[in-house]
């Protein structure tokens, strides 16, 4: 299996679609989400409590298990430059430890999830809470939207 920044690698890994779980991988949480098989949209789906890797990856191979997942996309956190960052090297280590679940990820630029998705939250005036609680979750769809909207234009 591969890790890739490389959509048309990425697309070559997944001749025949199937459903995407896209992760937004933070310190404390790991914001879940998936897609329709068709890849026409994603949802937010589930918020995992970061305790151990193995914990962690359990929580999330039972997801890819019951969902019948066939690809993952990571958020990588870039600079505002485009540039790597330590976060965006703590992103890449993070997939290559999801490596044995045999599915090919692709690691999807970040840059301004988090951002799109507390100044949606606002704007619909979701308490400091709440918009706590969903912000991870939503970032992760937002990850997942922008690689599908990508995979589905290269044909």
């Amino acid at each position: 299996m591969i890790v890739t920044t490389d959509r048309i690698a990425f697309r070559a890994a997944l001749p025949d679609g199937g459903r995407l779980m896209g992760l937004d991988v933070g310190t404390k949480t790991i914001g879940v989400a998936l897609c329709d098989a068709g890849w026409s949209f994603a949802s937010p789906a589930e918020l995992i409590r970061r305790t151990k890797f193995q914990k962690d990856k359990l929580a999330l191979a039972a997801i890819i298990a019951a969902q019948q997942v066939k690809g993952l996309v990571i958020g990588l956190p870039l600079n505002l430059d485009g540039s790597e960052s330590p976060r965006s090297q703590s992103s890449r280590a993070f997939a290559r430890n999801l490596l044995d679940l045999e599915l090919p990820i692709f690691l999807q630029d970040e840059r301004w999830s988090t951002v799109a998705v507390t100044r949606t939250l606002i704007e619909q005036d979701a308490s400091r809470a709440r918009r706590a609680e969903l912000v991870d979750k939503m970032a992760a769809a937002y990850i997942l939207q922008g690689a599908i909207d990508a995979l589905v234009a290269l044909g």
